[in-house]
C-alpha cells in the first residue's frame, strides 16, 4: 500500500481532510483564480448544474452534453441552457474551446471512458481544469458500469494526457450501501454533505495516531464510495 500513497501523494492535499463534492472543488478552483469563459458540463443530465455556475461564474458561458437517452436526460425539462447531443464519446467541439470541464458523478456511466477522457483533455484549454466526481465504492444504480479506484482513475487520466492534482474524499462507501439497501431514506442525505460515519472514525483513529493530513486523506479516499478531483493538460 506504501507504493500506493506514493504514487497518489501529489494529488494528496494537506490543508484539510474534510469530505468534499465536485461543486466544492470548484468553489476551491475560483478562489484560486479560476475564471473560466466557457464551461462544458460533461454528462449534465437535468441541466441542475446551471444555478450552481451562475452564481459561481454569472459571466461565463454554460453548454451541457449528454447522450441522448437516460434517466436523467428523461428528467429535463428546463430550456434556459445551451443542450447538445453526442455519442458517449466524441465531444463535438474544437480543440481547446473550454477552460472548465466540468463532470459530476458522470464517468461511472460510460462505456468506453478512457476514449472520452481523450476527448476531455482535446477540448480543455492549455490553462484549464477538468472538476468533477465519481464512484468508488458504490452500488449499481441508473446503468453504472464501472467503480474506479482513485489509483486506476489517476492513471487512466495520465493516458489520455491529464494529470491529476488534487484527490478529495467523499461519502464513505459503506454509508452509501447501507443508503442504497435501504432505498435511499431521507436520514442518509445529510451523509452527502456532512462528514459520514466510516470518514469520521478514520479521521479520529488516524488523529489519535498523529498521522497527517495527506495520510488521513489517503484512508479516506481508500475506503470512499466517491470521490472528487481536479485535473489539467499534461504540458
Amino acid at each position: 500500500m506504501s507504493d500506493v500513497y506514493e504514487y497518489l501523494k501529489p494529488a494528496l492535499p494537506t490543508d484539510h481532510t474534510r469530505q468534499s463534492r465536485a461543486t466544492d472543488l470548484v468553489q476551491e478552483a475560483a478562489r484560486g483564480g479560476l475564471a473560466p469563459r466557457r464551461i462544458l458540463d460533461l454528462g449534465c443530465g437535468t441541466g441542475s448544474s446551471i444555478d450552481f455556475f451562475q452564481r459561481v461564474f454569472p459571466a461565463s458561458e454554460w453548454v451541457g452534453v449528454d447522450i441522448e437517452v437516460s434517466p436523467e436526460v428523461s428528467q429535463r425539462t428546463r430550456q434556459d441552457g445551451t443542450f447538445v447531443t453526442f455519442d458517449g464519446i466524441n465531444i463535438p467541439f474544437d480543440e481547446a474551446s473550454f477552460d472548465l470541464v466540468f463532470s459530476n458523478q458522470s464517468f461511472e456511466h460510460v462505456r468506453h471512458p478512457e476514449g472520452l477522457l481523450k476527448e476531455v483533455q482535446r477540448v480543455l484549454s492549455p490553462t484549464g481544469r477538468f472538476i468533477g466526481q465519481t464512484s468508488h465504492l458504490e452500488p449499481y444504480h441508473s446503468y453504472s458500469y464501472w467503480n474506479f479506484t482513485v489509483w486506476g482513475w489517476k492513471r487512466i487520466c495520465e493516458d489520455a494526457g491529464i494529470e491529476i492534482i488534487t484527490f478529495r474524499p467523499g461519502i464513505d462507501g459503506l454509508t452509501l450501501s447501507e443508503r442504497s439497501y435501504l432505498r435511499r431514506p431521507d436520514s442518509h442525505t445529510k451523509w452527502f454533505s456532512t462528514e459520514s460515519p466510516i470518514n469520521s472514525a478514520i479521521e479520529e483513529a488516524a488523529l489519535r495516531q498523529g498521522k497527517s493530513r495527506a495520510v488521513i486523506n489517503f484512508r479516506k479516499l481508500m475506503m470512499c464510495g466517491q470521490f472528487a478531483f481536479i485535473g489539467r493538460k499534461i504540458a
